[in-house]
């Protein structure tokens, strides 16, 4: 096939190895793309938007492939041209049913004879380049050495001769899955087995997980769902069917191998998912809901040099981004979007309209948000309301719908399923409004980097961030730099004369001149999200409905310290965005829940960029079946029970401690160079890291219900080899760590117990976070092994395997931490 980019063009021979999962191919070097290691696929017209950026003739489109896919952290595309329509249509449908097949199990536990299948052959297939389909003893050491398995050759060739049972000194495929089995073997669940049998005469009845269900899994299903699940699992056959009539619950034992495969499931899930699906109710106001927020979505990488595209729109709402934000600026035939007054790229707004109506409703069918910042002429405003009514049809709110008055409350996300509504600045709402004082504090609208900043801080940032870029880009930053200084003069001089008129002018000849330039077909566009000014949030100030306001962190965090109740009672019948400094120049995120905390919906951080903040708003906008949406807690929505007192539940601080038990880990992960070969090099000496992250809830203390601070402690049992506590400005952190296993990545265990204390306001546990992080020994400041992140609301306790994620959080096929969750009153 052909490899294309936007320099050349070259054929190279390209392999699909279905068993090792691979795409393959060898330009200077053996080049792999590991399937899981793919985030999308696209063929044919899907395809088209690159191959007209590669001017390339339209004959090609019917052969086109585009494979968007990340390694080494970072995202990468491979565009192909397969010689033949024949080999095209091969190529699409298989590398289409593996992709499926890789994402069905990339999406939390259970498969778990599909899991093993594809593993087990996976293995197999990389022992060697041999035909004969035979494993001696020298090649099963050297595939366990390559997964970590480091016991001793003794110990190996015991497990060897146990599974060649014909004593021929090889194992075929049979023998190898015999083998791996041994290898696999857990013995920390044979000692959770045999501990429950005791309790009833080495037998594990239905009484017996009852039992476990009810008092360490702290299960909620009722007794007939319990006997069903019993049933299945005690007469599971190697297919992983078993018997649905619970009639013979009382005469059925369940075996260590049936209890393990339980264990794993999809009916043991560490996440309270609901099985994926939407499961709160979609009726309430739009205020009542956290909405899954992007911040400047057309940027894919830096805030001052980075690239504008349309994939950064793609990405975000494949993933169930129900905000994507525009800043527009006239083009030269039509809008364009980019970073105002930086050198990042511009990319056309039709475009990206394309985009967001192509991909808006493929993963949620429930409502999308642009957020629109406009600095447009009155022409290129009309063009674009032109645009986004030829391009969204009727899936474009421009009116209000029926039954939903702009009097009343907001509309709820079922009343919009499968709409989108523009939210912008209206500038005859914001500019007939009075100004007062406190308009200079929360004057916080634009979020491009000269509006949101002072220009000393944004001098700091591109010193702080000219150390980090790389050389290619230094001599764009200068030119910026000399831009944005020839700008300044230019304003001042301006400025000057403005000032000089007005004060030889009479000053009772002046006049107040109306300044708003706005197209009424743009305005006619802004219905439920009606963007004005935040003139300030008190008794005082009052607004309509559909009246919302954007607040940066900076301006926000000043207005917590002030206090927040004033805050959160607006948020309860008003829709408010916060959105990242403009200081965060290198697109780093701030942590959400800060901002969740005092109900803000729209709280939009850079998806380019996988840190802490991104991790936890995967985490909570993992639930409700990935919709976007997720219901607020009751404390911070809108009651029409006056019994209530939501001041009383807010100021109600309580102290509790999150019981961790590491008890192992299952095939660790070998990092991966830039052309997708595993480093198989590195020794891996595992330990766990636990932290719990909570709001900054001092906004929401009173004086009468301080409580006094925490430290962490190991409980008796516990042999972690450190444990500290970090409480920083704006967020509380309690992190804990395990000792290290030396040199085993495939099945370590550590049988560590860990106690972290937090703290909880209102019972919100919805807003604490728990991240596992699975790092090696002396390493804690490198790239993790592994990572988990999880809403402490959705934290199922008792024995959980959690399925491991990469730090793009994409889940490992293999890999999952075993361990044990309680939550104790302090």
């Amino acid at each position: 096939m052909t490899k294309v980019s936007a320099k050349s063009q070259k054929s190279y021979l390209f392999r699909l190895d279905a068993d090792q999962g691979q795409i393959i191919w060898e330009s200077k070097k053996l080049r792999i793309i590991p399937i899981e290691n793919i985030k999308e696929l696209r063929s044919g017209s899907d395809a088209r938007y690159y191959r007209q950026q590669f001017q390339l003739a339209r004959e090609y489109e019917d052969r086109w492939i585009t494979i968007i896919y990340m390694l080494d952290g970072q995202y990468k595309t491979l565009h192909l041209i397969a010689s033949s329509l024949d080999s095209f249509q091969l190529w699409d449908i298989t590398l289409k049913k593996l992709y499926a097949i890789r994402q069905e199990l990339m999406t939390g536990l259970g498969n778990e004879e599909i899991r093993h299948a594809v593993w087990i052959k996976q293995c197999w297939k990389s022992v060697g380049e041999q035909n004969d389909q035979r494993l001696s003893f020298e090649q099963a050491e050297k595939l366990c050495r390559r997964l970590n398995i480091n016991s001793s050759q003794e110990d190996l060739m015991r497990l060897f001769r146990s599974a060649d049972a014909q004593n021929r000194h090889y194992l075929d495929f049979a023998d190898f899955q015999t083998f791996v089995k041994l290898l696999k073997a857990r013995p920390e669940i044979d000692l959770l087995y045999k501990k429950l049998c005791s309790m009833n005469d080495g037998k594990f009845t239905f009484n017996v997980f009852d039992c476990f269900m009810r008092d360490t899994q702290k299960s909620s299903l009722t007794l007939p769902e319990l006997e069903n699940l019993f049933v299945r699992y005690s007469t599971r056959t190697s297919d992983g069917r078993g018997a649905s009539s619970t009639s013979d619950v009382a005469t059925l034992t369940m075996s260590l191998d049936a209890f393990t495969a339980f264990l794993l499931s999809s009916d043991n899930a560490a996440f309270m998912g609901h099985n994926g699906k939407v499961y709160q109710p979609m009726t309430h106001p739009l205020s009542d809901y956290f909405i899954s927020s992007s911040h400047n979505t057309y940027l894919v990488g830096h805030q001052l040099v980075g690239y504008s595209t349309i994939e950064g729109y793609i990405r975000a709402l494949l993933r169930s981004c129900r905000s994507v934000e525009l800043d527009i600026y006239d083009g030269e035939h039509e809008p364009v979007v980019f970073h105002g007054k930086t050198l990042t790229t511009k990319v056309s707004a039709r475009e990206v309209c394309e985009a967001v109506m192509k991909y808006a409703f493929v993963t949620s069918p429930y409502p999308i948000i642009i957020s629109a910042e406009l600095h447009l002429s009155v022409p290129q405003q009309v063009m674009l309301a032109g645009i986004m009514r030829e391009v969204f049809g009727d899936a474009l709110v421009s009116a209000p719908i029926e039954g939903k008055p702009l009097s009343g409350p907001l509309p709820s996300p079922e009343d919009l399923k499968g709409r989108i509504l523009l939210k912008a600045k209206n500038l005859y709402v914001s500019e007939s409004e009075p100004m007062c004082e406190r308009d200079l504090t929360l004057d916080s609208e634009s979020s491009s980097t000269e509006a949101s900043t002072s220009d000393t801080d944004i001098v700091h940032g591109i010193k702080e961030e000219l150390r980090k870029v790389k050389l290619r880009e230094v001599e764009a930053v200068k030119e910026f730099k000399e831009e944005l200084r020839k700008a300044r003069n230019i304003f001042n001089r301006v400025r000057g004369r403005h000032a000089s008129a007005e004060q030889s002018l009479p000053r009772a000849e002046s006049k107040p001149e109306h300044k708003a330039k706005m197209s009424p077909v743009l305005v006619a566009l802004l219905v439920y999200t009606v963007g004005v000014k935040c003139r300030g949030i008190n008794k005082k100030e009052s607004y309509a409905t559909e009246h919302m306001f954007s607040l940066s962190e900076t301006t926000t965090n000043k207005i917590l310290k002030e206090g927040a109740t004033d805050l959160i009672k607006h948020n309860k019948t008003h829709l408010v965005r916060i959105y990242p400094k403009g200081t965060r120049v290198s697109s780093t995120n701030y942590l959400p829940h800060r901002y969740w905390a005092v109900g803000a919906q729209l709280v939009a951080i850079n998806w380019q960029t996988f840190d802490l903040g991104y991790m936890i708003n995967h985490a909570m906008f993992q639930r409700n079946g990935r919709a976007g949406y997720v219901l607020k807690p009751e404390v911070l929505r809108k009651s029409d029970d006056h019994r209530k007192s939501d001041k009383e539940h807010l100021h109600y601080h309580k102290q509790y401690y999150l019981e961790v038990t590491v008890i192992s880990a299952q095939q660790l992960p070998r990092p991966k160079d830039a052309m997708g070969h595993e480093i198989t090099d590195k020794h891996v000496d595992p330990c766990v890291e636990v932290s719990v992250h909570t709001p900054d809830w001092s906004h929401q203390r009173s004086s009468s219900t301080s409580s006094p601070s925490l430290s962490p402690s190991s409980s008796s049992v516990s042999s972690a080899s450190s444990s500290t506590s970090h409480v920083h400005a704006h967020r509380s952190v309690t992190t804990m760590r395990t000792s290290a296993v030396k040199n085993n990545g495939f099945n370590p265990v550590w049988q560590e117990t860990l106690r972290l204390p937090f703290e909880c306001v209102g019972d919100m546990r919805d807003l604490v976070f728990v991240r596992f992080t699975v790092q090696r020994d002396g390493e804690s400041d490198g790239e993790p092994i592994a990572v988990y992140c999880i809403s402490l609301g959705s934290l199922a306790m008792g024995y959980r395997h959690l399925p491991l994620h990469d730090s793009q959080v994409s889940q490992y096929l293999f890999s999952t931490l075993f361990v044990r969750c309680s939550v104790h009153d302090s």
